[in-house]
């Protein structure tokens, strides 16, 4: 007979939310799913339960991609009232993509409520992610062929991904809030304003089901959960399989947990050789050759890829993309030979002993007009980012 499943208890609910005390407002991501309708309980019974604390203020993002949103948008808004939190619901207008509508949901998802939030002056957004989710977004980035920062997987607080962007898993960048440090250039820190906070992550959704359960809470279900047209959806169904060899949601998160952990020591690495190797001038950065190709493979690659999001203007780089520029650089260098190679908007040249990373050049279009677009140093003007259904969670 399977094992009891626990209802999330007042202690536990106070040790997750705990550091938010003082925060002045929190957005609550609520679609209307048993994990963000369990949040939503859990949240207004910890806020009760103190005399002081945020305000509450759940937002329910409707995609208008299922006819039955609109009536769960509803359904939140009812159950809301009846905890005593605020509500609103905001709606994704607008053409649909044919393809790629996981990863543009999001997107939409997260721009409507980081608006919510910057409007109710609150600087953060809960959402419901729990272990499960942890899990087989690790599986997921596995597949991907992601490296140590992406396979670190989801964080308990990390930042808003800003209005048009996703935050992308295998890019070099693995601290969203700054462009590029070395000497000569303060960090410049993202302008959003904006926390994302994931109070559940090591919490198994069957325990939120169970909470529901114990107070007679209906919820909504999402029949895109099952769809095995998303990736997320086939792997939910693999998941058991794996679980009987010992391959369950803890193991995978536990991985994540190692190797966030395995991150922060590279990431400190990386510091020390911009502090010691990178100098910035007006146009981009200029590092010392010799030294640079003493680095570990791991952090040279990461403060060349830091240097390119920095002065480049066409996104994050990939990390396969980068990968391929590095292994180039490196043979250049062992036989001797100038080189010079443009990734992601910025071009890379190896000579007389210094490797340079400035802003590209502006691409001419088809008609022979260069395109209009950011100019100048990219330091200064330009926010890196960061990596699904829009699904009822």
């Amino acid at each position: 007979m399977p094992a009891q499943v626990l209802a999330i208890t007042v202690a536990e609910a106070e040790a997750l939310f705990q550091d938010l005390e003082n925060v002045p407002a929190l957005v609550l991501a609520i679609s209307g799913g048993p994990d963000s309708t369990a949040l939503m309980l859990l949240m207004a019974r910890w806020r009760k339960a103190h005399r002081r604390g945020p305000e509450l203020i759940a937002v329910t993002v409707d995609h208008g991609l299922r006819k039955e949103s609109k009536r769960e948008a509803i359904d939140v808004a009812r159950l809301a009232r009846k905890l005593g939190i605020k509500h609103r619901t905001l709606r994704w207008t607008g053409r649909k993509p044919k393809t790629g509508l996981p990863q543009a949901a999001r997107a939409a998802r997260y721009g409507l409520l980081a608006e919510a939030a910057r409007k109710a002056k609150a600087t953060h957004v809960l959402t419901a992610h729990t272990l499960d989710d942890q899990a087989e977004t690790v599986m997921i980035r596995m597949m991907r062929g992601s490296g140590i920062a992406g396979l670190k997987a989801m964080q308990r607080i990390s930042v808003m991904p800003g209005r048009h962007e996703v935050a992308n898993p295998d890019s070099i960048i693995t601290d969203g809030r700054y462009g590029f440090r070395a000497r000569g250039h303060k960090a410049t820190p993202r302008n959003d304003g904006v926390i994302l906070v994931r109070p559940l992550l090591d919490i198994p959704k069957a325990r939120l089901v169970a909470t529901l359960e114990a107070e007679q809470i209906p919820f909504a279900d999402d029949p895109t959960n099952r769809d095995a047209a998303f990736t997320r959806a086939r792997l939910r169904g693999l998941m058991p399989r794996l679980a009987n060899e010992g391959l369950d949601a803890r193991r995978l998160s536990l991985l994540a947990r190692r190797l966030k952990r395995a991150d922060a020591a590279i990431e400190a690495a990386v510091e020390e050789a911009m502090a010691e190797l990178t100098v910035s001038f007006r146009s981009g950065f200029s590092l010392g050759a010799e030294r640079y190709f003493q680095l570990p493979a791991e952090i040279g690659l990461r403060l060349l890829g830091r240097a390119i999001n920095a002065v480049g203007n066409e996104g994050p780089v990939e990390l396969g993309k980068l990968e391929a520029l590095k292994t180039a650089l490196d043979s250049a260098q062992n036989v001797g030979r100038g080189w010079r190679r443009t990734l992601a908007g910025a071009v890379v040249t190896l000579a007389k002993g210094q490797i340079t990373v400035e802003r590209a050049p502006p691409r001419r279009n088809t008609a022979g007009k260069r395109p209009s677009g950011p100019s100048g140093n990219a330091l200064t003007k330009r926010r890196p980012g960061g990596t699904a259904a829009a699904r009822t969670r």
